[in-house]
């Protein structure tokens, strides 16, 4: 199995999205902007919780070649979608679906009184779709990044994320946290991006794998989820049900000290498990800051596989593929494995040694065939930058 790095060949990409612009709309664009994806090494579903989480971005990225406009139109096409371009009316009826993503991008601009009058833009992504790997966040942020600049709106990059957040909240109706837009928009190049989602204070950690030795691998199960439909929503809802029954702003309120305590108080088991979750998983993120700052980062491989039965057992977000992922590459040798995103499919991470890699890619992708299960996408992650203009 090829499991070197993965490239979205950004300056080959530029040149490809330019030209596609001027092939679907006549012109050239007036820049070129690039936004990525992201793996999320520690922390799920805390984000909207208030606590701690820590992605790391992809070179994976959603590039945007985009023209303005002053018109109050909105046209968008994308290499990765049928149906041509799509138009949209930026006083007229809402976008639906992917194009939603970034209508709802403008929508969320202009609802905040920045004066956005329209744009031509043409999408082309290396981001995987469903796969738990952000590709709508990474489309959001692109998007956002472009009009900022070419609207010269003057905001900071937690601002874009935030109005990007709402867009997703509001306009698409997929209730996320703050996390993957904040990565996309905000991480850099070898490191992973310790942010506290009630105040956006940010720190980046070094996170370089490859210089100790170790890989990360990402393992997209080909199992595709859908954030706006029932079960993502039920658990937030379940989450600050829980946080109101126990008197608190968020359960990122609730100290890990006083978890039996808290959890005594609750007659509802549903609501113990969510609890017993973001509450363990805030201190797990924690763990792992404090591991990496001690350049042990061997030792987090345990704590990864903590994070995936508390996400299979309590918070029940997993899937038999995953399942098998993180099992089956622990029985390999690995050092630790979990399940990243926000559950019901999508992605997995391995924290290997460089030396067995491929020895434990080949054994997922063995078990998924023994298993009856599609093969999955195995490829290596490197910590990378951020959202940029690349023209």
């Amino acid at each position: 199995m090829d499991l070197r790095p993965a490239s979205a060949r950004p300056g080959e990409q530029q040149v490809t999205t330019a030209d596609a612009f001027r092939d679907v709309y006549g012109t050239g664009p007036d820049g070129t902007w690039a936004a990525p994806g992201r793996v999320n090494l520690i922390g799920e579903h805390t984000d909207y919780n208030d606590g701690f989480v820590m992605p790391f971005a992809l070179p994976h990225t959603a590039i945007a070649s985009v023209a303005r406009r002053d018109d109050g139109l909105l046209r968008l096409h994308s290499g990765q979608a049928e149906g041509g371009v799509v138009e949209v009316r930026l006083d007229g009826e809402p976008a639906k679906g992917w194009a939603a993503y970034p209508a709802g991008v403008v929508w969320a601009l202009r609802d905040a009184g920045h004066a956005v009058g329209g744009a031509d833009i043409h999408y082309d992504s290396t981001v995987p779709t469903g796969a738990g790997l952000s590709s709508s966040a990474a489309l959001e942020i692109v998007t956002a990044l472009a009009l900022n600049d070419l609207y010269d709106l003057g905001l900071q990059r937690w601002q874009l994320a935030r109005l990007c957040q709402r867009a997703e909240n509001v306009y698409v109706g997929a209730p996320t946290g703050i996390m993957d837009q904040t990565a996309s928009a905000c991480c850099t190049a070898g490191h992973a991006l310790y942010l506290d989602t009630r105040d956006l204070s940010q720190h980046q950690i070094p996170f370089d794998l490859a210089a100790r030795g170790l890989r990360l691998l990402v393992v997209d199960t080909q199992v595709k989820h859908a954030h706006s439909e029932g079960e993502y929503g039920k658990r937030r809802r379940g989450c600050e049900d829980a946080a109101a029954a126990l008197g608190v702003d968020a359960l990122r309120d609730v100290p890990y000290e006083g978890l039996d305590e808290a959890l005594a108080r609750l007659e509802d088991e549903e609501q113990r498990r969510l609890v017993r979750h973001v509450v363990t998983e805030d201190q797990r993120v924690e763990r792992v800051v404090a591991l990496l700052e001690a350049d042990d980062v061997r030792a987090i491989g345990p704590v990864l596989t903590e994070g995936h039965t508390s996400l299979r057992d309590d918070f029940r977000v997993s899937c038999p593929e995953l399942d098998l992922v993180v099992a089956t590459a622990n029985d390999a040798g690995a050092l630790g494995a979990r399940m990243t995103g926000g559950g019901f499919g999508g992605s997995a991470i391995i924290l290997v040694d460089d030396a067995s890699a491929d020895k434990i890619a080949d054994a997922v992708t063995a078990a998924f065939a023994s298993g009856g299960f599609r093969e999955p996408r195995v490829f290596v992650a490197v910590p990378s930058a951020g959202a940029v203009r690349l023209e």
